[in-house]
């Protein structure tokens, strides 16, 4: 019986990636059709936008993980020595997206914004083998240490919100307070999904993904248009509440992603989603919040309230109904008061 679910279970993940695959095949040719010349245009970047070396944003550095022997590239905000706030960007980001709140917690925490394994400066081993779940949960646990720090505040957005509720099932003892963004804790989206043909739809790439190279290369076409229309679309990007990306802020994911083979170690990370899940062990045993973007074009918000039963501590879920995927950019001012308040909260509560 178990070996019938598991012939059933890759058989829906390998059958919906070539569905996946057609569909993207069959817009490649009608965008070739419509406009050949256009489809393959690339414009090239050989210089980062102004916004990227911002000084009010913090100080780019570097720390080599001994083991690993990966170099990680992070911006830091805040005086050494005050507790760490550790931000987690999902995908297709890089650590620019909380520069809002780089800004924002500077005056009372060690702030630092990190490329994940793969992304942006930080190193980009070239095996799929290397982002298995392990690896990227064992990545911060390393690169907290190597900041001289035993805990800290974790805060994580999309993916990066995945790899922040596993390290906080994983090292319990590192992560003093978890937030997590627009991201349900990861038994309740494979349990969800199977459960869910409508979160399957939106769901597409991650098996997509499950591709080689045909992803990365269907991201190049017309000069990133689906990377800015992730951004920027009246579908999956921020509403016309928000706070909008400016030209520049467009501007620097496309350098990022624009660059050789810079989609790779990104997508990478959903190459072995498939193999590491169901996880073995689930709860969170620290206080914890869920904040959610009502209006998430790849997230159902159902999931957010069903989170709740796999963390053994307070929880505060809090969704913001006109706020999309994005929504530490989208709404960054509701965002950094709502988390201003959950630490407070908490701090008030340790004090009685």
């Amino acid at each position: 019986m178990v070996r019938v679910r598991a012939l059933l279970f890759w058989a829906l993940v390998y059958g919906y990636c070539a569905l996946c695959a057609c569909i993207e095949l069959l817009k490649l040719l009608w965008s070739i059709g419509r406009s050949p010349g256009k489809t393959f245009q690339r414009v090239i970047r050989e210089n980062p936008p102004a916004c990227l070396s911002d000084p009010s944003l913090g100080t780019h550095c570097y720390v080599r993980i001994k083991d690993s022997g990966l170099r990680f590239h992070y911006v830091a905000a805040g005086e050494r020595g005050k507790p760490l706030m550790l931000l987690l960007h999902g995908f297709p980001e890089f650590w620019y997206s909380w520069r809002h709140q780089l800004r924002e917690f500077k005056s009372e925490y060690r702030v630092v914004a990190l490329d994940l394994r793969g992304y942006g400066e930080t190193d980009a081993p070239p095996q799929q083998e290397n982002y298995k779940l392990d690896c990227l949960i064992t990545d911060i646990k390393d690169i907290l240490e190597s900041l001289g720090y035993n805990k800290c505040m974790l805060i994580g957005h999309d993916w990066g919100g995945m790899i922040a509720w596993l390290v906080a099932i994983c090292y319990p003892e590192m992560v003093t307070k978890l937030i997590v963004i627009n991201f349900p804790h990861p038994s309740v989206f494979t349990e969800y999904i199977l459960r869910h043909p409508s979160q399957l739809i939106k769901s597409g790439n991650y098996f997509f993904f499950q591709m080689p190279w045909f992803p990365e290369f269907i991201f190049t076409v017309n000069d990133f248009k689906i990377l800015k229309n992730l951004f920027t679309s009246r579908t999956t990007g921020i509403g016309r509440k928000g706070c909008r990306l400016t030209a520049e802020d467009i501007e620097a994911y496309l350098y990022i992603f624009s660059q050789p083979g810079a989609l790779t170690g990104p997508i990478n990370h959903y190459r072995n989603i498939f193999s590491c899940l169901p996880l073995q062990h689930h709860e969170v045993t620290m206080p914890t919040l869920l904040l959610w973007g009502e209006r998430d074009a790849f997230m159902e918000v159902e999931m957010a309230e069903i989170t709740r039963i796999y963390v053994k501590n307070h929880f505060r879920l809090t969704i913001l109904s006109e706020a999309s995927h994005w929504l530490q950019q989208d709404q960054p001012d509701i965002v950094n008061k709502l988390i201003w308040t959950f630490l407070k909260e908490e701090t008030i509560k340790k004090r009685e």
